[in-house]
């Protein structure tokens, strides 16, 4: 889940030009074919291999445009509570593309058709809408807890201002299109509990 942030936010961030958008489209249809079943079956040497593709498209891709908000919040999350980084990401992915997918709906036109939607005829919105819906799918499938609860994390220790103060200074922020203030950043790990 880790390379799908890596390649979907690769593909929103401002910096993303047509060399790096492909990347990204490469990589988010490798995953969404193949994570499923790498995680089914760990001995699907066809999946683990294409993974391994998709890993390297993606980190292509923001090696070259950069990251978002996903990966400056992850960091601070996974650090604080010594969770994995892909399930911090994943839990975080389709919370701050919510609100990306606000203020830059178009960007989400080749993270739909990646994930299999027709755009033709479609609005922006609608694109964006079913690439987070996907996004979620694909979290679900292969077992992403939904929320920090699942992960024996509760609210009343939880560090809100703390995290969110590092995310805003985390190096990823500036490839996000657009920059949260802290109290977005608080509101966005409060969806998480």
């Amino acid at each position: 889940m880790d390379a799908l942030t890596h390649a979907v936010e690769a593909l929103v961030t401002p910096a993303a030009y047509g060399v790096t958008r492909k990347l990204s489209i490469g990589a988010i249809e490798l995953i969404k074919e193949y994570l499923p079943r790498a995680v089914e079956n760990g001995q699907d040497i066809e999946a683990r291999e294409s993974m391994v593709h998709a890993i390297f498209l993606g980190g292509m891709a923001f090696n070259n445009a950069g990251l978002g908000y996903v990966h400056s919040m992850a960091h601070q999350l996974g650090a604080a509570y010594n969770l994995p980084h892909g399930v911090c990401c994943a839990m975080l992915l389709p919370v701050v593309e919510r609100e990306n997918a606000q203020r830059v709906p178009a960007a989400f036109r080749d993270v739909a058709k990646a994930l299999g939607l027709h755009i033709e005829g479609k609005t922006d919105q609608e694109c964006a809408d079913y690439a987070i819906s996907e996004i979620e799918k694909l979290s679900e499938t292969v077992g992403i807890p939904k929320k920090l609860t699942e992960l024996d994390i509760n609210e009343e220790e939880f560090n809100f201002e703390y995290l969110s103060q590092n995310a805003l200074i985390d190096a990823c922020a500036l490839g996000n299109p657009f920059m949260p203030t802290l109290e977005e950043t608080i509101a966005f790990y409060k969806e998480l509990f």
